[in-house]
Order: structure tokens, then sequence, then C-alpha cells
């Protein structure tokens, strides 16, 4: 084994010793959880956390860092013990990939908790373009090599004749987001594949096929925004001409500045989300270190509070949070109330 790989295995096993430690309900290695993930996920985290600390005055309440969905995998996958975090929130499932990373990392049982649904909204200002937009016209707009061709397209009215001629600018999230992965997902590749030889080329090859459908141009068209998306209001706000690309509960914050557009005919929308009638709606995850789960402190209890939060009349819903189907939150309760591990057999 090389001296880097010891080092390494050396650290993860003492973080583990450290943590079994702490299990035995001697000392605790940290007393305060910390999340890492999502930029749309961080408000409802941060209330739920703020709920927590509220009810419970001797648990502090826990650390919600911004990270984007997969910089936070990376972070939470890295290893077992009090320098890792405890929570992954997720604008999107987690990928086999990822899942193999966490446990050649040591990181084996996470309990996977849907906590509910959010929309990728596409917006302009009060006062901007309307727009009646579809997966195959973001695609066009967007794309970097467009069905297999450089994109050449400078304005709306280039990628479909009924919009405006308006420049194409776009302020979006950066590649490190879950926004940025399900627009990939729900948007860019449904309108790739709208050619059926795109949609043939990912059982031929699927890496051209991906990148075609997936990369995003880099021309100035498409501007990565960070992972703050009251930037990308606050971005629109100033150029009215511009579109910006965010969860729906920001669209749904600044209802006085801004106007969401419509994807194949849907308005994002509560309804249309809760439905998935809308194209971009989506589900949210939490992701919990089972092996953190009785060494950090209010850990268990904060992923408690969640369950409590989620329902049709509950905080989460107070703050913007389109509230997963019945069936759903029944199954995501009973999974946050036994910790079940995930089955990664589920996981693309």
């Amino acid at each position: 084994m090389s001296t880097k790989r010891f080092l390494a295995a050396s650290t993860a096993l003492a973080a583990s010793v450290s943590l079994a430690a702490c299990g035995g309900g001697q000392t605790t290695s940290r007393d305060q959880v910390r999340a890492v993930g999502s930029s749309t996920v961080l408000p409802f985290a941060k209330a739920v956390a703020e709920q927590l600390a509220r009810s419970n005055p001797d648990i502090k309440a826990p650390i919600i860092e911004s990270t984007g969905t997969g910089a936070g995998m990376k972070l939470f996958c890295a290893g077992v013990g009090a320098q890792f975090p405890d929570i992954e929130d997720a604008s999107r499932r987690m990928k086999k990939s990822e899942y193999d990373e966490c446990a050649a990392n040591g990181v084996k049982d996470i309990v996977e908790i849907q906590v509910g649904l959010d929309g990728i909204a596409f917006a302009s200002a009060t006062g901007g373009p309307d727009m009646a937009l579809t997966p195959t016209d973001v695609y066009k707009a967007l794309a970097k090599t467009p069905f297999g061709k450089p994109n050449t397209a400078k304005t709306w009215k280039d990628v479909n004749p009924a919009l405006a001629a308006e420049p194409i600018l776009v302020y979006g999230p950066p590649s490190t987001s879950g926004t940025r992965d399900a627009l990939k997902e729900l948007i860019l590749t449904k309108g790739c594949e709208s050619d059926p030889a795109m949609k043939a080329l990912k059982d031929t090859d699927k890496e051209k096929h991906d990148a075609f459908c997936g990369d995003v141009r880099d021309d100035g068209a498409y501007v990565d925004s960070g992972e703050n998306d009251n930037l990308i209001v606050q971005k629109i706000e100033a150029n009215p001409k511009a579109i910006g690309i965010f969860g729906y509960s920001f669209l749904e914050e600044n209802q006085d500045k801004l106007k969401g557009l419509t994807m194949s005919g849907i308005v994002p929308t509560y309804a249309s989300i809760s439905d998935f009638s809308y194209p971009g709606a989506r589900p949210l995850f939490i992701y919990v270190k089972a092996a953190h789960l009785n060494a950090i402190k209010g850990l268990k209890e904060y992923v408690a509070e969640w369950a409590k939060s989620w329902g049709k009349d509950g905080l989460l819903a107070k703050q913007g949070m389109v509230v997963s189907p019945d069936a759903v939150q029944a199954s995501s309760a009973k999974i946050a109330s036994a910790l079940t591990p995930l089955d990664p057999s589920v996981l693309k």
C-alpha cells in the first residue's frame, strides 16, 4: 500500500474509532450537526434547523452550508468522522457513482429521505419578455453543440421564429449544482432527444450523447451565477431582457419582481409541480450518514424535525416548499423514523 493510501486509511480508521466511542455515550466528537449541499434546499434546511433549536434549547442549531449538490456529495462522501458532514442536502437524487465513492471512503450506510418537491423555474423580470418555451427551444439556445453542431444562435428568434428577437442571455446555476443536473436531465436532454438520431446515440455512444445533450455553451449566452439563487434574481432585475433559472421557491418569493415563463405550455406553479405536469418538477432529498447518528448530538432530532415540518400545513409549506404526495410523505416518515439505509440498487 502506498504511503498516501496508508495515511488516508489511517485517518478514516481514526475517525471511525472516534465516532464509535462517541456512540457509546461517553463524549461527543462534535456537538453540532453539519449539513452541506443544495442552495435550493438551503432555506428549508435552515428553517428546520432554527425550529429545532427553538423547540430544544439544549441542541445547537445545525450548521447549513450551501455548496451545491455535486460539491456537497463529494464532501459528504469523503469519509466517516467528525471532520466530515453528517447530512447532504440534494436537489436531485444521489448518483450510483456518488454512492460508490461514498462506499470506497467507508460511508456505507446512507439514509435517503425525500423531503419535498421543487421545480426548475425559468423566469424574467416583470417588465421583461414573455416567452412560451419548450425543452427543445431551451436546448437549442443553451447547448454547446446542439444536435452535434456548434451553437451559433444569437437571439431567441434564431432558436424559434415564434420567440422574441432578443439576445440569448441566461443566468443559471453552476456545474456543481443539483439544479444544473436537473436542468440537463429534465429539460436539455428532452430537447436533445426530440431528434431521433440523438436519442439513438444514447445506446451507441453514451459519452457523446451526454456531451451533445448536456454540455452548456460557454460563449457568454449562459452565465454561471454561482450557488446564490438570490444573485440570479438580482441580475435579471437589473437586466430585464435576461432570463434566470433557479428553484421554484425563489420565483414564489419574488413574485413582485419576477414572472415565470411557461414550459411546454405549463406555468410553474405549486399545483403544476405537485402533480408533475410541469416538465421541470423534481424531488428534493436529504442524505444522512448512519454512522454519525449516535455520535453527533442533535442529528437524530434534526432528522425527526424534518418529518414534523413537511406536511401540507407544516413549516416547509409556509416557507414555499411544494409538499410531496401523501404516499411519499408516509414513506419518507417511515424512513425518517426507522432510519433505514438506502438500497443502492435503485440508483442510476
